[in-house]
């Protein structure tokens, strides 16, 4: 037998916690499915010496400051982890751990969530999914040759286990030029990207990218020309390791290979560059399998959206995948928004 309640948030990270908090405001019956065993989300598989774009007070969800990292202006992702947990707990947000969520289907004036832990049916489904559980490794030539290690952004954790290698790192944005930068004087490494790092102005951080994203989003919502937001901007934060890594001459990015070999990559020029592992800074997809029995996917493989409401069932709302669900949505600071808007318009409908 299906349990029944207004909304399902699935996904139990900064996205989701922030839906529960604005569905609980204003008094929606609801529960958060995570598949995760702790509270966190993504923050807690990130590598060690990862840190925020921002003061802490600047990377806060809606209704309680981030506390300050005692003696880091910018906090680690263990501070994040601890943060999430507290938020979690202080507003008694109904989060059930250890759920899959396998699919989420029609039923008449409802949607059924499937899970392995029994269905659920609601009037409204929040998808809160994110992307780090949908790492995008490129087909490149070669890559199922090369002999060495190869891991993405997602399995790495410190440089420790590369000391003495030789290591490519690929992909010119954060994740890239911050890994390539964390490396250093651990292993011998080879950074390569599609074009020159862009790097952004050194004093800017998380809090003018998110005014930039939000901008964006208002002229393009008003009729105005696109302004370009956070990519006009560069691609690369120039967090503290990263300026020192650069300003020393360490991050030396060179352009991309055409194909990698058993032992190491090779350019176009026939130079070739021996390796012993590759770490695959490229990227994410958003992680909608368990909507595909909806029928909703486009172009690109986004679901059209109208804010966070999806245009062909609006008893569906995505949260937290980028700027196409929100302004900085798949950020900390950025999500509150979205949320609120996602919660209010569920609340309009059930009345």
């Amino acid at each position: 037998m299906s349990r029944r309640t207004d909304v399902v948030v699935i996904g139990g990270g900064q996205s989701g916690l922030a839906a529960g908090y604005h569905l609980r405001r204003l008094g929606i019956e609801h529960v958060v499915l995570d598949a995760a065993a702790a509270p966190g989300g993504a923050w807690q598989h990130t590598w060690d010496s990862l840190r925020l774009f921002s003061p802490a007070a600047y990377s806060s969800l809606p209704g309680r400051l981030m506390p300050v990292q005692e003696g880091q202006l910018h906090p680690g992702a263990g501070h994040v982890v601890e943060y999430l947990a507290d938020y979690e707990k202080r507003y008694g947000l109904p989060v059930q751990r250890g759920v899959r969520v396998a699919a989420v289907h029609r039923d008449g004036a409802f949607l059924r969530v499937e899970t392995d832990c029994g269905d659920w049916r609601a009037r409204a489904v929040v998808s809160a999914t994110g992307t780090w559980s949908r790492p995008f490794l490129p087909d490149v030539p070669g890559r199922r040759a090369f002999t060495g290690r190869q891991i993405h952004t997602v399995q790495y954790r410190t440089p420790g286990e590369f000391a003495g290698l030789r290591v490519i790192v690929v992909g010119g944005g954060n994740s890239g030029a911050q890994i390539a930068a964390d490396l250093t004087g651990h292993a011998r490494v080879t950074w390569v990207t599609r074009r020159p790092p862009r790097y952004l102005a050194d004093d800017i951080d998380g809090r003018a990218l998110f005014d930039a994203a939000t901008a964006r989003r208002r002229a393009l919502d008003e009729g105005r020309s696109d302004n370009g937001g956070v990519a006009s901007l560069g691609d690369i934060v120039a967090v503290p390791p990263v300026r020192a890594a650069r300003d020393a001459g360490l991050l030396d990015a060179k352009p991309m290979f055409t194909r990698l070999t058993a032992t190491g990559a090779e350019w176009a020029d026939g130079t070739r560059a021996g390796a012993d592992a590759v770490i695959w800074c490229t990227g994410f997809r958003p992680a909608l399998a368990h909507l595909a029995g909806l029928r909703l996917r486009g172009t690109r493989g986004r679901i059209a959206t109208d804010g966070t409401r999806a245009v062909d069932d609006p008893r569906l709302h995505l949260l937290g995948y980028g700027d196409w669900t929100g302004p900085a949505s798949a950020t900390l600071i950025g999500v509150g928004r979205p949320a609120r808007e996602a919660a209010r318009r569920i609340a309009d409908v059930l009345a």
